[in-house]
């Protein structure tokens, strides 16, 4: 007997008077697509912005001041996220990995540098970067995301801050002055003056290119002592000195408990913060003791394990660009972020290669991909939350962001509310603040138009998640008019093929196929659910859509 294999699809369903929920078809599949990093479907959020999962953290550490507008924690924390994961909403959404900002303990006052007060809700102030923020939640949350996140085939990707502090304000003391820098702030026209240097007023850089020994920062014994751990917390220090035979210099503290993370958790990548703001020796190092770590707690937690794949690094290096190769330029040195330790780079290209025809942004990324970065990719984006000019800031190109994003080459990045058209423009707001609203459940939950919206970016992310060959396969345009492609991605024995139509007629549309299906194979449009046979090397549905996602329908016995 044969059995029909086609991947499951998802569905938001809306209940009258109750939180929507996401539905999944159970069709059970034998041959399920491995997870491959190069073709990730990967969600960015803002802790603090997205789901307020407890509402007792609320208000922490005495943030009560008033502050100026969205610059103060709105609620959102790790039980928050770990809600939507159980209702399926990333499942629905074809998400295969949740990168969040930093939740390790932040500053606990406000600064005011002209915009009105401002606390550290997105994550980028670190404090502490041993104990988790109580505005977040708890080690006890942040573990059962993560085993939650894995039983569902999602990965985990931290976000690591190790060029600075927080800000100093009356209640968090400055560091000491051999682990931090408080001047010259930073220029931004050759190699030193963009890394020996602040980021901005009252940011202290952390001497990163130092390998001078220094003592642990005032600040940290006296709190640890307060909150008696330190005497654990030094032990834990000694045993990784002597582990590594690193000296105890500034980023090597930062170093280990970044990546204790790895070990105590099970996280599956980090996203490396401000990376061009240090040397490139320290991102290399940053990976050898990732991968280390990850190994050690592979070992651990054999029963945990999810794949044979390797510890996923990103880096943000502000304004690299996919054409750009393998190296940054800093306009007196070229760096190759890649050669020393990351697998892949945000490219802040696609904001601008979005409005572009779509075989000519598809056509380039896989050149660019099979060529100057094979072996490397890239993680796309249309609007992130410290970039003032997304693609599609007014929301008015939703469906076509969709589009560009999930079906083009390399990691997608949908930042949350790209499904849902969250405003990224509200008025009273300062700097990237209108870019970090709070999440828009309540449209999700009202308005059919986001409803439409919200589907259209499931069944891509869906249709994505199912096939790796959409974002790590081999790009090739069938025909132009109408606008079909194929990709293809091979791993060892597994081979993944699918076609892609857009722009098509709604109604009666006929495409060609090419070489990609053979003569009689059934295909299934996994965008209208509905299947045909190629005859005479021509593939014909009829829906009331212009796109098709096209997969081979599978049969076992």
């Amino acid at each position: 007997m044969k059995k029909l294999i086609i991947p499951a699809l998802t569905a938001l369903t809306l209940l009258s008077g109750c939180a929507p929920t996401y539905k999944t078809s159970k069709v059970a599949q034998t041959d399920a697509a491995p997870f491959v990093w190069e073709g990730a479907n990967m969600y960015f959020l803002l802790t603090d912005r997205f789901n307020n999962g407890d509402t007792t953290n609320d208000v922490t550490l005495g943030r009560t001041k008033e502050t100026a507008k969205l610059r103060g924690f709105k609620g959102g924390d790790i039980r928050g996220i770990i809600q939507k994961i159980d209702e399926g909403y990333f499942d629905a959404l074809g998400i295969n990995a949740i990168w969040f900002t930093p939740v390790v303990e932040q500053i606990h006052d406000a600064t005011n540098e002209g915009t009105g007060n401002t606390y550290a809700f997105h994550g980028y102030w670190a404090k502490d970067w041993t104990a988790l923020d109580p505005n977040f939640g708890t080690k006890d949350d942040l573990a059962e995301l993560v085993k939650k996140a894995h039983k569902r085939g999602i990965r985990i990707v931290l976000d690591g801050v190790i060029n600075h502090t927080g800000p100093v304000t009356p209640k968090d003391a400055a560091w000491d002055a051999n682990w931090v820098r408080t001047e010259p702030q930073c220029k931004y026209t050759n190699y030193e003056n963009t890394t020996a240097c602040t980021l901005v007023k009252n940011l202290p850089d952390i001497r990163t290119e130092s390998d001078q020994t220094v003592q642990l920062p005032t600040v940290l014994v006296n709190k640890w002592k307060k909150e008696g751990r330190y005497e654990q917390e030094v032990q834990e220090l000694d045993a990784f000195f002597k582990r590594t035979g690193y000296p105890r210099a500034p980023k090597y503290y930062i170093i280990k408990w970044l990546t204790d993370y790895i070990v105590d958790y099970g996280v599956d990548g980090y996203r490396a913060d401000t990376v061009k703001h240090l040397g490139e020796d320290v991102w290399a190092t940053f990976s050898e003791e990732c991968d280390y770590a990850f190994a050690q707690w592979k070992k651990n937690n054999p029963e945990e394990v999810l794949d044979d794949n390797d510890f996923f690094t990103l880096g943000e290096v502000y304004n690299y660009n996919i054409t750009s190769g393998q190296y940054f330029d800093f306009g007196d040195k070229k760096v190759n972020y890649y050669a020393h330790g990351f697998d892949a780079l945000i490219n802040f290209g696609m904001k601008s290669d979005a409005g572009k025809p779509k075989e000519e942004v598809f056509s380039k990324y896989n050149r660019l991909l099979e060529k100057e970065l094979i072996g490397s990719t890239v993680v796309n984006y249309v609007s992130s939350h410290d970039d003032g000019s997304p693609f599609d800031k007014k929301r008015e190109k939703t469906y076509q962001s969709a589009e560009m994003l999930l079906l083009s080459p390399g990691i997608s990045q949908v930042y949350y509310g790209d499904e849902s058209a969250r405003p990224l423009d509200i008025p009273g707001t300062e700097g990237d603040a209108t870019l970090r609203s709070f999440m828009n459940w309540e449209d999700i939950a009202t308005q059919k138009e986001t409803q439409a919206l919200l589907q259209h970016w499931q069944k891509l992310g869906q249709f994505r998640r199912n096939h790796p060959a959409v974002g790590a396969g081999k790009h090739q345009m069938i025909s132009e008019s109408p606008y079909v492609f194929e990709r293809v991605f091979k791993k060892g024995n597994y081979t993944d093929v699918v076609l892609i139509g857009l722009d098509l007629p709604i109604g009666t549309k006929k495409i060609h196929v090419g070489g990609t299906f053979p003569e009689g194979t059934k295909v299934h449009d996994a965008y209208s659910g509905t299947t045909a046979k190629v005859k005479g090397g021509t593939l014909q549905f009829k829906t009331p859509y212009s796109i098709l996602l096209l997969e081979e329908i599978q049969y076992n016995d």
